[in-house]
């Protein structure tokens, strides 16, 4: 439930063309549904701006369907992260409409192509292609919520010239989100060439003193970009959720 289905219902009612009784049955399900394993938040769209999304980490194929039985079944998309391919196999026998990105471990139950209703374009830079996995959460998460999505592969500090030939996308994005792993000095640099918000994002690649993703973690921290933000280690989920909400200003 988002504010423009509160808005339709609402005029529903005023024009006449739905009941009182009828309405507040559909209200009735706000602000959450229980099931078996879940209570299912169907109101944070109209809280927040972005609905309720599945972490599948840790959750078996059962309790993932019971969650988008209960979003679909509240006129909601659904999208789960960190879904691996077993898991995300099982639950479309159970629901043949789920889409798959195994890049991302993403599953989405909704539209084919969601539209764009962010103002700019979200640019998701990656040091190296051993953090594509998280970079390709963030990039799937930014566009199933509504945004225009740019992806810079593969321009790490150690070969800084190839960064700096993608100039025009980095100074063209509205938000930045910025993903590296090893020393974390990505976001540093990027923070150095751009007018915008810059969310880095560490990740726990690397050699054994990057301590899973601490090292590039506090270095990120510890930026004298001061446009620069810091989400926790391989969060690329809570970095596009940032990015389309100031995308959305």
């Amino acid at each position: 439930m988002d504010r423009d289905r509160i808005r339709a219902l609402l005029a529903k009612v005023q024009s006449g063309a739905s009941d009182v009784d009828t309405a507040l049955e559909t209200l009735a399900r706000l602000p959450f549904i229980d099931t078996e394993h879940a209570r299912v938040d169907t109101h944070r769209a109209l809280r927040q701006g972005l609905p309720e999304v599945i972490f599948g980490l840790g959750k078996t194929a059962p309790q993932i369907v019971e969650v988008v039985r209960a979003l679909s079944g509240a006129g909601q998309s659904a999208l789960a992260t960190r879904v691996e391919p077993g898991i995300a196999a099982e639950v479309i026998s159970e629901i043949p409409t789920g889409d798959y990105d195994a890049d991302a471990r993403l599953l989405w139950f909704g539209e084919g192509e969601v539209p764009v209703i962010g103002k700019g374009t979200v640019a998701v830079i990656s040091a190296g292609t051993a953090d594509s996995l998280v970079a390709a959460e963030a990039v799937g998460v930014s566009r199933r919520f509504g945004n225009k999505t740019e992806w810079v592969k593969d321009v790490g500090v150690a070969g800084l010239h190839r960064l700096l030939a993608s100039m025009d996308t980095l100074r063209g994005a509205k938000v930045l989100i910025v993903v590296a792993g090893m020393e974390g000095a990505l976001p540093s640099v990027v923070g150095g060439v751009v007018d915008k918000p810059v969310i880095a994002v560490p990740t726990s690649i690397g050699y054994g003193a990057s301590f899973g993703g601490v090292t590039a973690l506090l270095g990120m921290l510890n930026s004298c970009a001061s446009n620069v933000v810091v989400v926790n280690i391989d969060n690329g989920f809570g970095a596009a959720h940032v990015a389309t909400l100031i995308n959305r200003l």
